[in-house]
């Protein structure tokens, strides 16, 4: 459980760091493909530490696995992280966080759907009081631009898929291994996308903006995805789900002590709703 919530919080400082660098001279791209390297590189300094305590070397995991890790990233990650930070400039942190938010429904729905879990009552309420809670958390965040929405659902909708097809894998690997190989498929991916539209502009960050994009890879990807498939193996798809509400609310507030954005009584009545739903889903 404290994996989970600890790599919502992590991620809930995404869209901060980004809205940061985007205004010392980060494109899209540049944000995307510097994210991954950065991360890539951080996690394979780690795996290398860390590997002789844990007990797997890459060269002893199935090939299959290493495949499916590297195309998480290439094929799902960098999608879902694209169609995000592509989503940022165009509405507001707090009303992005809910769209994608809509994720841990989708989870659910696709879980009991495959078979793989049971929708009890308890994790029903759970899931309401979430979606309610963020509703009120951010719903009063600003004005909506059609394309910014159908984005950030498409990144709902593409980070759901990636969820359930990684939950298998993270049980045969190790988060560590596994966050690498996906941060690897991803940076070659984005790199390559970004380069390809002319989006790759590191020159045009300014020092500050360097220090942002490695805040973006340190906190809100090493440590939030390596954190994210630690508890996705001990918890399950669903419930590690509703727990990582936690980001938005993060989000929030991060956004209220950087930028001024006030929260107001829905905000704290929505935070109220979230914690009782990550409470729920402890049982």
């Amino acid at each position: 459980m404290y994996f989970c919530l600890a790599s919502g919080a992590a991620f809930g400082a995404m869209a901060v760091f980004g809205k940061l660098a985007y205004a010392e001279g980060a494109t899209v791209g540049t944000l995307l493909a510097l994210r991954f390297l950065f991360a890539s590189g951080l996690f394979w300094a780690g795996n290398a530490t860390f590997v002789a305590k844990e007990g797997q070397s890459l060269f002893r995991l199935e090939r299959r696995d290493v495949l499916l890790a590297l195309g998480l990233g290439a094929g799902g990650y960098a999608l879902q992280a694209g169609l995000y930070f592509a989503a940022l400039p165009r509405i507001d942190a707090g009303v992005l966080s809910l769209l994608v938010f809509t994720f841990p429904v989708i989870v659910a729905v696709a879980a009991v759907a495959l078979g793989r879990e049971v929708l009890t009552r308890r994790r029903v309420v759970a899931l309401a009081s979430s979606s309610a809670g963020l509703v009120l958390v951010v719903g009063g965040a600003g004005g909506l631009d059609p394309v910014g929405v159908a984005l950030g659902l498409a990144a709902a909708v593409v980070y759901s898929g990636y969820i359930l097809v990684s939950e298998s894998v993270a049980k045969r690997m190790s988060p560590l291994t596994l966050a690498a190989l996906v941060c690897t498929g991803a940076a070659g991916a984005l790199t390559v996308g970004a380069v390809l539209v002319g989006q790759f502009q590191p020159g045009e960050l300014t020092v500050a903006g360097w220090w942002w994009l490695l805040c973006l890879a340190g906190v809100s990807t090493v440590a939030a995805v390596a954190l994210f498939f630690a508890g996705l193996a001990r918890v399950g798809p669903t419930r590690a789900s509703i727990l990582a509400t936690v980001e938005p609310l993060v989000t929030v507030l991060l956004a209220f002590a950087v930028f001024g954005e006030t929260i107001g009584l829905a905000g704290v009545l929505g935070g109220v709703l979230v914690v009782a739903a990550v409470l729920l889903a402890q049982t």
